[in-house]
């Protein structure tokens, strides 16, 4: 028995559809149509049941599947015992939030090609919209956005959510206090600098535009929330969905920006960026891993574990 096709088949049950499991497996959704019906032709039976455009499994479809996930169990299994020495290269799909990306994506990456020499990365930076779709999809393994993944075969697990914070230009804003991680922060408390006065979100309104993530997002949404809660009336708030395009508008004194207090910490050490004492405390971003195991490769599995143990 080929377990390309069983593989095949396997995925797209788990999927649910033809199209998506071909997208997962790099294939056309006619090589990959051809492979289930080869496996018919050699069980004897049909396994999907094709009289309309809804995919529906026959019972002995039902039944083979519990079996696929079995050999494809084992086919991980033997070569993991009777493997040569050097290991295969093995791809993860990964997608992430550009929060993640510019907070501590990097050195987890690191740690985890550190344990998996052969890993091969292939990286999605996007909105939390866009990876939920994809990952409903089956095009990626694993995903970290602001929302949890709800679908068949996805597992999810919440993660320490992301303190964020008021940013702009460091010599535009009086009394702006340099991220803690940041030369200019390290420097400030060397010299027991006074601790700056707290502005009010009414004042830091009234003077600046206001910069934050995509309409509707969890950032978006608290913002505006904040501003109602401190009687600012209609605030000039942009929704941007890139940090590097936030983060360049915020430098060139466009704006004051709402961004995840870990990734200014990274950006200032290059960038005048400076964080702005405010009375007002944002609410964390929330961030969800989420993620689809494949009975054929232990890696998805594997970087799961590395990450939790990580965060």
């Amino acid at each position: 028995m080929n377990l390309r096709f069983v593989e095949a088949f396997y995925w797209a049950v788990t999927l649910k559809s033809v199209t998506r499991a071909a997208e997962k497996l790099f294939v056309t959704q006619s090589a990959l149509s051809s492979r289930i019906a080869a496996l018919e032709t050699e069980l004897g039976v049909l396994l999907l049941d094709r009289r309309d455009k809804q995919f529906r499994l026959t019972i002995a479809g039902n039944r083979f599947h519990r079996h696929a996930e079995k050999l494809l169990h084992l086919q991980r299994e033997i070569r993991a015992e009777l493997g040569s020495a050097g290991e295969r290269h093995v791809s993860l799909r990964l997608g992430v939030i550009e929060s993640v990306l510019h907070s501590w994506l990097v050195e987890w990456v690191q740690s985890l090609r550190r344990e998996q020499p052969a890993l091969q990365l292939d990286l999605t930076v996007e909105t939390t919209p866009v990876l939920m779709d994809q990952m409903r999809r089956g095009t990626l393994d694993l995903i970290v956005a602001a929302l949890p993944v709800q679908g068949d075969g996805v597992d999810t697990r919440a993660l320490a959510p992301m303190p964020m914070c008021f940013v702009g230009r460091q010599q535009a804003l009086p009394k702006a206090v340099p991220p803690a991680g940041s030369p200019a922060g390290t420097q400030g408390a060397r010299k027991r600098r006074p601790k700056a006065v707290p502005l009010t979100l009414a004042a830091l309104a009234s003077e600046h535009e206001l910069l934050t993530f995509q309409r509707g997002s969890q950032p978006h949404v608290a913002l505006l929330e904040a501003c109602r809660l401190s009687g600012v009336e209609s605030p000039r708030v942009h929704n941007i969905s890139s940090i590097s395009a936030m983060v360049e508008l915020a430098e060139q004194g466009f704006g004051v920006a709402t961004l995840p207090q870990a990734a200014v910490e990274r950006l200032a050490v290059h960038r005048p960026l400076a964080v702005l004492p405010v009375d007002v405390l944002l609410q964390p971003l929330p961030v969800h891993l989420s993620w689809r195991e494949d009975p054929a490769s232990p890696i998805v599995g594997r970087s799961v574990r590395a990450l939790l143990g990580f965060r």
